[in-house]
Formats: C-alpha cells, structure tokens, sequence
C-alpha cells in the first residue's frame, strides 16, 4: 500500500512537472541526483556557507535582498575577500532598496577588496515609480557552479541568531550540490545582466577541475522563477500546482501572508476534498500592516478546519510548503502578491522523502510552540482591528 500511495503521489509530481513545463517551455524543469541539506537556524546555516566560502577554488556568486553592516555583514564580507585574495573571481548582487540602510561604506569596500558588487535596480527618474516596485528579493551563494545555497537568509545578525531571542528571525535555508544548480547560476546571470547590461564571465565550471560531484545524492529538484518580466506568475502558479496535488496534509509557514482569491480558494479546495491544511503565521512581524491583513483573511479559512497558528516567541521568516510529507517548496517567496507579481523570487522544489521528514520535524516543533488561532477567539477581535483589517484591504495589492 504505502509503495501504491509513493507510486500516486510521484505520478501527480509528474503532471505538476508537464504544467509547468507548459509554463516556461525552455526550462528543464526536474534534475535528478541532487543531494540537498536543511539549515533549520541561522547559525547552522552561515557557519556551513563560510566553511563552503572558503572551499571555492573558481567562482562565487552572490545576491541577496539585504545585507547589514553588521557582526554577520562583516563575516561574510571578510570571506567574500579572502575568497578573491586566493584567486576567486567573486560577483555579488544587492538590492538598492533592501539595503537602503547599509552605508554605501560598506559595498565601497567589497570593490576595494576586488569584489564585483552592484546594486539591483538603482533609483531612476527614466524608470517613473516602478523602479522602488520591483526588488530583487533573492537570497542565494553560488560556489564553482556546483553547490548552492538558497532559502529565506538575508545577511545580518537577526538571521545569523546573534541578537536577544525575541528579535531573532526565524528562518530556514537548504543548500543544493548537483545539476539542479546550473539553473540557479543561469538566474543569477539574468538579474546580473538586467542590473549590469552584460552577463558576467563565468569560468567554465565541470569536469575533474569541479571540486563537488555533480550527481551526490537522491534527490529531484526544480527551480522555479519569477518577476515582474513575465506575463505570468510562475511563482503562484507552482504553489498552486503543488496544492492541487496534496492528498493528505499540506504544511505551511510563510511571514507575510497577502494570497489573494485564488490562494484561498486553492487552500479551501483543499481541505474539502479531506486534505489537512495547517498554517503557520508570525503573531509578531516587522511590517505589522502586511500582518494585520493577512488576519482579514483568517475567518474563511478557520471556517472551513483550516488550522491557523502564530508563533511569537521569534519573527517569523521562513518560506516553505510542505505537500504530504515528501515534496516541499522552499525559498524566497511568500505567500503574498508581491512575490507573486512584483519581486524577482526563487523557489526551489524538493522531491526527496528523507529531505520532507526533516522540514517536517522541524516544521511541527514550530507548530508546537506556536498559539493556535480559533473561530471563537479571532471573532473576539477589537472593533478597531477589524476596521483597520477592511481599510489596509483597499490597499492590498500594493503591500
């Protein structure tokens, strides 16, 4: 029975795959033979990508939404230099906005250190307002062409888990060897290309000079982008497909959460036809506007047995979906319309059962820990919450 229930689920996988190959015909979509790791807290997570930082013989690619100018900042800056010090070309992309706080000191440097660092989408009076609209909201290190690592880490000390508990951001990232990574070194070479207006000269990567086996481990990978340059939202697309395939439970975390009407009425769809839905929301947040909408959403879904839960202790950060225990979607995008339509997102798709039992033990101590959200009690909401809830609602979109 359990080989029969793999053998469907693997087949639902499939039809997802040809949809979305349907979606961006001139990507291949799956790449088997990855071997993929799961960093459930930031300290974990920085200390292996400094350890892989030091490793890199060729090439390094990095691009992340924020970087501070803090503890964590000047750790990864001080490797990116040792990093060219021994010879290794080093490219790095920021986004102008999301380090808008950031001395420009502090990037000033890096290019005194030999690192190539460009800001993405710098303010433009050519550009009108679309300009502060459209971020690159990517977080992701790239070493030789061949090990990745992805997730929803910015770099700064409430990721790294260098500040008191309650300011922590709390966090996932994974990182990925094998051919699954080729296809993130093509994203970072086409956001380099926009901010930039050439693409950057990689070395060529492969072959015995490749210090990391291109086929280490068991699991399928996908990589799914998005942004504002294409006429659809691949991004919501790929939540959706993975939604329509869950037969048993979907787990999901995500710190800002904005679905919109056809997310919901995915998640409702769901739980009708006897899937458990659970989600996992900050019940404090760093943009408390974009959480105070989300909770106008709340009502349909407890409504209908969707399990709501807030977890306080930390700020939630996380990005992931987990679909029956064994496919899970992890990355940069949230649940909300600007990842959907107006960020430049990357999410990756895991198809490895080994890889789902680890996201999910880390995901129910979450749950465990969190407050659990009931009708009774949202209903008990003060007047002027829920006034507030229908006034941010008009602006929605722009959030």
């Amino acid at each position: 029975m359990a080989t029969e229930n793999r053998f469907r689920q693997k087949s639902r996988l499939l039809r997802i795959m040809r949809l979305l190959r349907q979606f961006r015909p001139d990507l291949p979509v799956t790449y088997r033979h990855n071997r993929v790791l799961l960093f459930p807290r930031g300290h974990s997570f920085f200390r292996s990508l400094h350890t892989s930082l030091r490793s890199a013989e060729r090439f390094i690619l990095a691009e992340f939404y924020m970087i501070h100018a803090d503890h964590t900042g000047a750790a990864f800056a001080t490797e990116l230099a040792e990093a060219v010090r021994r010879g290794v070309r080093v490219w790095l992309i920021y986004d102008y906005v999301g380090c808008i706080t950031t001395p420009a000191s502090f990037f000033e440097g890096l290019a005194r250190q030999g690192i190539d660092a460009i800001p993405f989408n710098v303010p433009s009076f050519k550009k009108g307002l679309h300009w502060f609209d459209r971020r690159d909201h990517h977080k992701m290190v790239i070493i030789d062409g061949s090990l990745a690592y992805l997730g929803g880490f910015n770099i700064g000390d409430e990721y790294s888990g260098m500040v008191e508990r309650s300011q922590r951001f709390r966090d996932l990232g994974l990182s990925i060897s094998g051919d699954a990574v080729s296809e993130l070194t093509r994203n970072f070479s086409e956001i380099w290309q926009m901010a930039r207006g050439e693409l950057p000269q990689l070395p060529l990567t492969g072959g015995d000079a490749d210090p990391h086996p291109r086929r280490s481990g068991h699991a399928d990978v996908s990589i799914v982008s998005g942004g504002p340059h294409h006429r659809r939202s691949y991004i919501r697309s790929a939540f959706l497909l993975n939604i329509a395939s869950a037969a048993k439970e979907i787990l999901i975390a995500t710190p800002y959460f904005v679905p919109g009407p056809r997310m919901i009425r995915s998640l409702l769809r769901a739980a009708r036809r006897g899937v458990k839905v659970r989600l996992l929301l900050p019940e404090r947040s760093d943009l408390p506007l974009v959480m105070l909408l989300g909770r106008s959403y709340y009502d349909a879904l407890l409504r209908k047995g969707i399990e709501i839960r807030e977890l306080g202790r930390e700020i939630l950060h996380a990005k992931v979906m987990l679909i029956d225990g064994e496919r899970t979607v992890i990355g940069s995008a949230n649940l909300d319309q600007r990842s959907f339509h107006r960020n430049y997102e990357l999410n990756s798709i895991i198809e490895d059962m080994t890889f789902g039992r680890q996201v999910k033990k880390v995901l129910l101590k979450d749950f465990a820990n969190s407050r659990r959200v009931t009708v009774e009690g949202h209903q008990r909401r003060g007047v002027i919450a829920r006034f507030l809830e229908k006034v941010i609602n008009l602006f929605g979109w722009f959030l």
